[in-house]
């Protein structure tokens, strides 16, 4: 599906709600991809997408814009003063729109920001939100154009997972510092923007958080115990996830049990989506049909049983962003339908003050067949 395809979609919705101009906007404050989705323009920018299918851009940096974009119309930023307003009530302009008319404004717009918005579009209904949680559903639903780029981005992924292993092993890669900035260096030389999000490579006496801060020190790594390794790649706007153990022994029983119970709970998992095993009802959004919801309480319920508690969500949707729709938690505000073409992380882990912590994550296709594992992380034994 191209960008035409995508902005047609997207204006079919608008004319079942009677909108009649959609404002997305991405910048320092508040970001969003999914003004790449329609247009391809990277960042910083608003894009205005009318009920008629045509588009406005208004790039920050005009340049970049006429590589990278594809609009009926760019118009640099710096035009309207760089005010967001303003250029909303120029965008209405440009597409003849009439008083009385609907604008859906960025979901992120602050409400003193919608108060400007309603005092210069005086005349138009102002709406915020809808447009913002259609594109999200339509996001989590992956293309062959985004699956074939998400592949791409696990291929390189996975070879950087074999570099790092082979980095640790013959001593090359010492510190927390050397893994992240290892994997930053081979991202873009294998023509990524570069990692996903900052690299966080947590040694023996920092493993047992769940997201260590700051990400990673100068301090040894993979060195005893229990050491993380949680880094993803950005491949032509995608992004990947995944989490390396590396487990130094010899292990104590506390740590050597966490690795066994984390191992087992992905492959559960997997079987699960996979319908190789049978899904209790409970689990079911309806008849035959797993939630996101679902596959999270499976894997709590098994950790459970064991007296062990996971204190984060099962996984996450991956794409433009690494954290999107859909999202496999208990506690996540949305259940979602697990449907062909959804690609999300599956990381059970483990972790304690005493024993250091054990995440295996993975990037997983959801197909009608079940799931396709597209990275391939390890749990390296030292």
């Amino acid at each position: 599906m191209g960008f035409k395809e995508r902005i047609n979609d997207l204006r079919l919705w608008m004319e079942s709600g009677g909108v009649d101009m959609v404002v997305l906007s991405d910048g320092e404050a508040a970001r969003n991809p999914s003004i790449r989705y329609y247009c391809g323009h990277p960042q910083d920018a608003q894009l205005f997408i009318g009920a008629n299918g045509k588009t406005l851009l208004t790039p920050w940096d005009e340049h970049l814009a006429a590589r990278c974009a594809q609009a009926d119309e760019i118009i640099p930023y710096t035009n309207f003063r760089l005010d967001p307003v303003e250029a909303c009530v120029q965008a209405a302009h440009y597409f003849g729109l009439k008083a009385g008319g609907v604008i859906e404004i960025p979901a992120q717009t602050t409400h003193l920001k919608y108060l400007l918005y309603v005092e210069k579009l005086f005349g138009f209904s102002v709406r915020c939100g809808g447009a913002d949680a259609f594109i999200k559903k339509r996001r989590a639903i992956k293309d062959a154009g985004e699956i074939a780029i998400l592949k791409d981005a696990a291929v390189i992924t996975d070879r950087i997972i074999n570099a790092v292993e082979k980095g640790v092993i013959d001593g090359s890669i010492k510190t927390e510092a050397d893994a992240a900035l290892f994997i930053e260096a081979e991202s873009r030389a294998a023509g990524c923007e570069g990692a996903s999000f900052d690299t966080l490579a947590a040694g023996g006496g920092r493993s047992f958080g769940i997201h260590a801060f700051p990400p990673y020190t100068a301090g040894p790594f993979a060195d005893k115990g229990l050491s993380i390794l949680d880094f993803g790649v950005r491949f032509k706007g995608y992004a990947t996830d995944v989490t390396m153990t590396f487990a130094r022994g010899p292990l104590s029983k506390g740590p050597a049990d966490q690795i066994a119970l984390v191992k087992e709970a992905f492959s559960l998992v997997i079987a699960l989506l996979n319908k190789e095993i049978p899904i209790p009802d409970r689990f079911l959004l309806e008849e035959g049909v797993l939630s996101s919801r679902g596959a999270a309480l499976f894997a709590e319920e098994f950790f459970k049983k064991h007296e062990r508690f996971m204190p984060h969500g099962l996984g996450h949707g991956i794409g433009l962003e690494v954290h999107e729709e859909p999202f496999l938690s208990a506690r996540a505000e949305k259940e979602s339908p697990l449907a062909p073409g959804m690609t999300f992380t599956v990381e059970p882990g483990l972790y304690s003050n005493e024993d250091g912590g054990c995440r295996y994550e993975n990037d997983v296709l959801f197909t009608q067949n079940g799931a396709e594992i597209l990275t391939h992380s390890k749990i390296v034994y030292l």
